[in-house]
């Protein structure tokens, strides 16, 4: 396999390169309405990033969203008290979807940072994309330091 030998900076592509294209990893609706994405390896990234990289991250982007979506004692309690302080409780609490969220967007930055910003690609939180897909924006494979 065939990756790119130039390595960049996630602040240096968000900044300064040429998007060539764009890929979208769509939701995954065979368990039913459950936020999932589809695993499968698409082929634009073939000569970018690894298979199995590329199934760990969507596989670790589903595990979070099931734990955002798992009820449990604690959604049942935060239920509870919302209904009992008329809602005003989320002023001064966050629920456990919001801090599993805020989890979700730490990961996808880490991933960016470590793994896909130094080979021309960056993942988009699939929250800024309304939860339909993983969108992972493909940068030209150019120097992204040369002078114009």
């Amino acid at each position: 396999m065939l990756y790119p030998t130039q390595t960049h900076s996630l602040q240096e592509l968000q900044q300064q390169a040429a998007v060539a294209s764009k890929v979208y990893v769509q939701r995954d609706y065979n368990s039913g309405k459950i936020c999932k994405f589809q695993t499968k390896f698409p082929s634009e990234l073939e000569s970018r990033v690894g298979k199995q990289q590329f199934e760990e991250t969507m596989q670790t982007l589903n595990n979070l969203y099931a734990e955002a979506e798992k009820i449990g004692g604690k959604s049942y309690l935060e239920g509870c008290l919302a209904c009992m302080t008329a809602y005003t409780i989320f002023l001064c609490m966050e629920t456990h979807y919001e801090k599993v969220l805020k989890k979700i967007a730490r990961f996808v930055k880490e991933q960016n940072e470590k793994i896909y910003a130094p080979l021309g690609l960056l993942l988009t939180d699939p929250i800024e994309r309304g939860l339909r897909v993983v969108e992972i924006t493909i940068f030209e494979d150019r120097s992204i330091g040369s002078g114009r």
